[in-house]
């Protein structure tokens, strides 16, 4: 059997208590979505609506070695006891518990067991992640209950076959194919298999590890899973954005000179047509369009070419998990928002439809595009007649057609718009700098 924690004393990671933030870090969120939120309320009850997590940044204590004595405690301490006991594994479990290159630098979020940290590993920041704080709060997997069996092995696959694609189904609403889940489950009958196992069906049962896995090697616009010791896992850091920022992203200096100069308004341009590049790849390069249902700056951050990437995807679902969670009981349409993906109310069966009636588009133009092309930049070296058409084109984007409008229908239109616009500033401000 998996083994259960024991209450054991503090360790570093328990600085993370229930509600904590940092200055700049994360901060649970109302209801509706928190900053930048829908104009219409989200009401459609979800579990999801709990516990959110919103940015990476954040100042904490001082820095402070992982590594964890197995008479400490915290989320550290009890993962370590039970990594030398044999009950979980994961490739950073070594690095935590042993070889200490796993750092913690401060906690980021903790709300309803879900637990954030930022921490270095061998050098480089990342992000440790679950949405429960104990191992023991996953319910376990039912095949390990028992002892191991001799001859079993091929029943025990199938069987996980099934298990695992029904984990697939319930968090991401998809179908897999034998050869993708394989993916999702390690390979092999070593001595370590069955406590890999048990960890991996923890990691399962959180429905971002089980999206960014998936779409690891497949997406630039979103972080890849680099590990995982039990129930936690590790994803790459990168500066979230805020609306503190002018530009709403820390640029670096890559902006260069005073606000609203040639490298901001450069910035700006790449990093809206890196925006444009990932709604067109999330609508259009998969079996299914993946929707963005939480669009705001702190739930993105930018690289150093100015790619963007989602880095809180708690509130992103493949089509099939859309129309399933869109599908409620209805006496309005304000019935029918969840977070920024809205639908319509049928008042015939009081019931919303499955059909989403904005688009990831319109939401990114209203939540991030109005806040760069809003207003005419003075000081900017683009044009006065390119900067009110960007305004314009941006207008319609966040509301196309006006209430009676389309946004499905009107996106393609607008999204070309905006692209030919923004590589048109693009081409002004290479020719101002000549």
């Amino acid at each position: 059997r998996v083994r259960r924690f024991l209450p054991l004393k503090r360790t570093p990671w328990s600085f993370c208590q229930p509600g904590s933030q940092r200055p700049g870090g994360f901060r649970r969120l109302p209801g509706n979505g928190g900053q930048g939120s829908p104009r219409r309320p989200q009401t459609v009850p979800d579990p999801r609506l709990h516990a959110r997590s919103g940015s990476h940044p954040g100042e904490g204590p001082e820095e402070t070695q992982v590594r964890a004595d197995p008479e400490e405690g915290g989320a550290s301490g009890r993962e370590c006891q039970d990594y030398e006991g044999g009950a979980l594994a994961g490739d950073l479990c070594e690095d935590l518990c042993a070889a200490g290159r796993l750092r913690y630098r401060r906690c980021l979020y903790y709300e309803r067991g879900k637990k954030v940290l930022q921490a270095d590993w061998r050098g480089r920041p990342v992000i440790l992640k679950s949405k429960e704080e104990a191992f023991a709060s996953f319910p376990p997997l039912s095949l390990l209950e028992g002892p191991a069996e001799e001859g079993g092995q091929d029943v025990l696959e199938a069987e996980l076959l099934l298990l695992v694609a029904g984990e697939v189904r319930s968090a991401l609403g998809l179908e897999l194919s034998r050869s993708r889940l394989g993916a999702l489950w390690p390979r092999g009958r070593g001595p370590r298999w069955r406590r890999q196992l048990a960890s991996l069906w923890a990691l399962l049962q959180q429905e971002e590890f089980v999206l960014l896995s998936l779409l690891r090697d497949l997406s630039r616009h979103a972080l890849p899973v680099l590990g995982s010791c039990g129930h936690f896992y590790a994803v790459e850091y990168l500066a979230a954005g805020s609306p503190r920022h002018r530009a709403l992203f820390p640029l670096d200096g890559a902006a260069g000179g005073s606000p609203g100069g040639r490298g901001q308004a450069k910035a700006i341009s790449d990093m809206a047509l890196s925006f444009l590049d990932m709604v067109s790849h999330f609508d259009n390069d998969f079996s299914h369009r993946l929707h963005l249902c939480d669009v705001k700056p702190e739930n993105f951050a930018i690289r150093s070419d100015f790619t963007v990437v989602a880095i809180d995807v708690d509130m992103a679902f493949f089509e099939p998990k859309m129309r399933e969670i869109l599908e409620q009981n209805c006496t309005g349409d304000e019935d029918c928002n969840f977070f920024d993906c809205f639908s319509k109310c049928d008042l015939r069966v009081n019931k919303c439809g499955a059909q989403r009636v904005n688009s990831n588009l319109q939401v990114v133009c209203d939540k991030i595009f109005r806040h760069w092309f809003s207003s005419t930049l003075k000081s900017s070296a683009i044009s006065f007649q390119l900067q009110r058409q960007l305004r314009e084109a941006v207008r319609e984007c966040a509301d196309p057609g006006g209430p009676a409008g389309d946004p499905q229908r009107a996106a393609p239109k607008v999204f070309w718009k905006l692209q030919r616009l923004l590589q048109a500033s693009l081409r002004e401000l290479q020719e101002a700098g000549k």
